[in-house]
């Protein structure tokens, strides 16, 4: 896919995830078959350039290109400033977080939040596209502030006029938070109505309906968020399906193994021991979410303090699994995305 400058492996998008895309998963998807993948939201605020969850977050040591990173604030400087800042420290391109529900960042303006004033967000648009005038500039928003205010056409045709390069839109308002079941008939509105790039996102979770997600709204790409937690696969068997329209077959419980150890491996080493375990046992648990046998698993390991106790348990648990089944084996009479969504 040609987007923004650049050609992609694909259409497919990580979709940018407060405390879930960190440098690691960002890698581990991109090589499991995404296209690209945006960055954790990273702050406007100039005086927390400095703390070290926003340094973690600006870490694209050996990244894969392009390298997406998305700001958030609601003040134009501000968002002007920390466009030039991420640029300056290797971002090649800059979007903008007009889609988290979040209270907090709602709280003070930002996010979806900014979707109530379209005026500013045309200030905001303008000043970050002039701010960074060789870096292409993308915005994700969502499909209104609540149902009775769906303004996502206007807002795209502002981004359009501001010289941003592609949008993406959540299939929800602000409101829905991530409630109730996506929409995409908004997207598809918006898609008629400008000339660069639209990307859909919202509950894809198969490769089935990511085809059907591309068909009903004409978008140019699909970006997943929730559904690739524990299941970074997902991005390669949608791949595999959009190219041949078949299934691709399930991989076998050694390899999910195998992707879950390296993964955790990646994880010590960016974050430190310390604090490496802790962000590791919620990708342990959505790695087993919703598994056969799996609750007493993801229990004991919220108990684990050290790196080594972690190993074990997870080489314990697959080896096992490897022995009883040839695949991830998900809780009787449910789907697997029911799985995933208990």
């Amino acid at each position: 896919m040609e987007f923004a400058g650049f050609t992609l492996r694909n259409n497919l998008f990580v979709a940018p995830m407060a405390g879930v895309t960190d440098r690691p998963f960002r890698q581990l998807c991109k090589k499991l078959g995404a296209g690209l993948a945006v960055s954790e939201m990273v702050t406007s605020n100039s005086l927390l350039y400095g703390s070290a969850k926003t340094l973690r977050r600006a870490n694209h040591v050996g990244e894969v290109a392009p390298i997406s990173v998305q700001i958030a604030g609601a003040d134009p400087r501000m968002m002007a400033e920390a466009a030039r800042h991420n640029v300056d420290n290797g971002a090649q391109i800059i979007d903008i977080n007009m889609g988290c529900p979040a209270k907090k960042v709602c709280n003070v303006m930002a996010g979806s939040a900014l979707m109530q004033d379209e005026a500013l967000v045309g200030r905001i648009l303008d000043a970050v596209v002039g701010a960074v005038p060789d870096t292409p500039v993308t915005l994700k928003f969502r499909t209104g502030w609540n149902l009775a205010n769906r303004n996502a056409p206007t807002i795209a045709r502002i981004a359009e006029s501001a010289g941003v390069r592609a949008v993406a839109i959540h299939g929800r308002t602000r409101c829905q938070q991530y409630t109730g079941e996506a929409e995409y008939d908004t997207i598809a509105m918006v898609k008629t109505l400008i000339r660069i790039p639209v990307i859909a996102n919202g509950d894809i979770t198969t490769p089935e309906k990511a085809k059907h997600v591309l068909d009903h709204t004409g978008a140019d790409g699909i970006m997943i968020g929730r559904a690739a937690q524990g299941r970074p696969w997902l991005f390669r068997e949608i791949e595999h399906y959009l190219k041949t329209g078949e299934k691709m077959a399930p991989a076998p419980v050694s390899e999910i193994h195998a992707i879950l150890l390296a993964h955790l491996e990646d994880l010590y080493d960016f974050y430190g021991l310390d604090t490496g375990v802790k962000v590791a046992r919620k990708h342990i648990s959505w790695y087993t979410k919703g598994l056969v046998g799996s609750a007493a698993f993801r229990k004991m390991m919220n108990t684990l303090p050290t790196v080594e106790a972690q190993r074990e348990a997870v080489d314990q648990f697959f080896q096992q699994y490897a022995e009883e089944h040839d695949h991830l084996q998900y809780e009787e009479n449910k789907t697997l995305e029911e799985a995933l969504a208990a």
